[in-house]
């Protein structure tokens, strides 16, 4: 792909939270600029904790469409019953409870972005009418009438394989390819280490203005370690171990956290399962002390002693 002259002054404007010096980062930039202003649909693949979301939402600052809204809606985290009213809407009386008319984020998106997450969990009813809305571009709320037009650029992620749902009759084929015209796939981030100092550097930049420890010095053993270490958690992973040491400076626990959920020198592996449920208590806290919720001395307290009681 030839290079492109504006990626350089974009580097500190919509580019500049997609940190890394990687050439599938910087293949990632040049698409971004490519493709930010055709309104071609986008599907982000990678595995949890790339940075999906951060792609998209480059893309979308990147656009003309920046001065429009962007909507983000998690097809996960809904079940699947409720999915088809939070995506289209629905009007007074469409089922008991609805006692007033409600738009849908494809409404709420008009004349900007709906960035679809985890797509691969649409239920198969609800795909075959996305599908009808990306060809047509309007529809009708739950228990109406009238068809709604709205202009929307859709971006989806996800991190299933959707080939093989595809295959494996989970995806409808015909919705797989109007949604993937313009394919992004974020590779993990063992497989572009060299990307670690520099995101690294970047969140100790960002949570050391946050919690007022401007100092924060990241040391050369500790980075050492984390160039060894594989991510399971991708760049999410890296973001919450930063934003801890920032807070707690636990140099030493932190390293002996990463060589028990390592095996980069011969100890046994801690289990994924244990590790993500004490990282999540970790981010929990910290989460807590972000929103005001709780002082952040007494969420050092509590902290520490997760530490101690992990050890």
């Amino acid at each position: 792909m030839a290079a492109i002259p504006k990626l350089k002054e974009k580097q500190e404007g919509p580019l500049r939270n997609i940190v890394g010096c990687s050439p599938a980062i910087e293949r990632i930039k040049e698409l971004i600029l490519h493709v930010a202003d055709t309104d071609l649909n986008v599907v982000i693949s990678g595995e949890s904790g790339v940075g999906k979301e951060v792609v998209a939402r480059a893309l979308y600052a990147c656009s003309h469409r920046q001065r429009g809204p962007f909507v983000k809606v998690n097809c996960a985290a809904i079940p699947g019953d409720l999915l088809e009213s939070e995506l289209f809407g629905y009007e007074k009386g469409a089922f008991t409870g609805a006692e007033r008319a409600k738009p849908g984020k494809f409404e709420l998106a008009n004349g900007g972005v709906i960035f679809l997450d985890e797509i691969g969990d649409m239920p198969l009813s609800l795909q075959a009418k996305l599908l009808q809305v990306l060809q047509d571009q309007e529809f009708c709320r739950l228990g109406g009438q009238r068809e709604i037009k709205v202009d929307v650029w859709v971006i989806t992620a996800t991190n299933h394989n959707l080939e093989k749902d595809v295959e494996e009759g989970t995806f409808r084929q015909d919705l797989f390819y109007r949604l993937s015209v313009i394919k992004i796939h974020i590779p993990p981030l063992r497989e572009r280490k060299e990307d670690i100092p520099l995101l690294c550097d970047y969140f100790a930049r960002i949570y050391g203005l946050k919690y007022g420890k401007s100092d924060f010095k990241f040391p050369d053993r500790l980075l050492g370690l984390f160039l060894k270490y594989h991510w399971p958690g991708n760049v999410r992973e890296l973001e919450n171990y930063v934003k801890r040491l920032v807070v707690l400076g636990d140099f030493e626990e932190v390293e002996r956290e990463i060589l028990r959920f390592s095996k980069v020198l011969g100890e046994e592996e801690t289990t994924y399962s244990e590790r993500d449920e004490f990282a999540r208590r970790i981010s929990l806290e910290l989460a807590r002390a972000e929103q005001g919720q709780v002082a952040l001395k007494e969420v050092k307290k509590r902290v520490v002693a997760l530490v101690e009681k992990n050890s």
